[in-house]
């Protein structure tokens, strides 16, 4: 199979029907090879229409969801960007051809170090894997102009919209495995306030279910 086709039809079967009409965002989908992100038995299905799981608890969103919402967040090359819960990289990667610096934060060692490696691979040295709790995000290179979850949760922790900059973006799912909305939080000097995008059931960000009685 010619990968490099393949990456085409998804971008004009998957992507461009979907209203995604940034061209730099279509170029960063170009030119970055989704299969590199997959164990390379699963490179030849790497663009089909399906989420592909890439490691324990992480996955492959499908590619509409994704572009959809990383062009809700308007991102600027010149955007600090946080990526919580990065595990491949996939999304780091596009984020990388989209804004300036970008940090690819996980909770697993393993992870971490194996995205540092696939990163310095692809020479993406503008990504940078970082370990820590997703919870609290990763205060210590904050705030942040975007701030990108890989994966649907239940609840908006308060620590990640703490970290925006005014002005800056959080971009997220909110819902179960039944129902979900994409959402961009905008931070202002004095509030945060958020626009819903569109419907959609991207993969899970474990551990962020709300409480019995919780409602998004």
């Amino acid at each position: 199979m010619d990968l490099t086709v393949a990456r085409k039809k998804m971008i004009d079967c998957q992507i461009r029907p979907n209203d995604v009409t940034d061209e730099r965002l279509i170029s960063a989908f170009h030119k970055v090879p989704r299969e590199t992100f997959l164990p390379k038995a699963m490179a030849g299905i790497a663009y089909s229409e399906v989420e592909l799981e890439t490691s324990s608890g992480r996955k492959l969103w499908l590619a509409r969801d994704l572009a959809k919402l990383l062009q809700a967040l308007e991102v600027d090359d010149s955007d600090l960007v946080l990526v919580i819960g990065a595990g491949e990289g996939y999304a780091a990667s596009l984020l990388n051809e989209l804004g300036d610096t970008v940090i690819a934060l996980e909770n697993d060692q393993d992870v971490v170090d194996a995205g540092a490696d696939l990163m310095l691979s692809l020479n993406m040295d503008r990504v940078a894997f970082v370990s820590g709790d997703l919870a609290k995000g990763y205060p210590d290179e904050g705030p942040y102009d975007v701030v990108f979850v890989n994966g649907m949760v239940e609840y908006v922790p308060e620590a990640w919209l703490e970290q925006l900059a005014p002005g800056g973006r959080l971009g997220v799912v909110v819902g179960d495995n039944r129902n979900g909305e994409a959402r961009v939080y905008t931070r202002s000097e004095t509030s945060t306030s958020y626009k819903a995008y569109f419907d959609c059931v991207p993969p899970t960000l474990n551990g962020f279910r709300a409480e019995a009685g919780f409602v998004f």
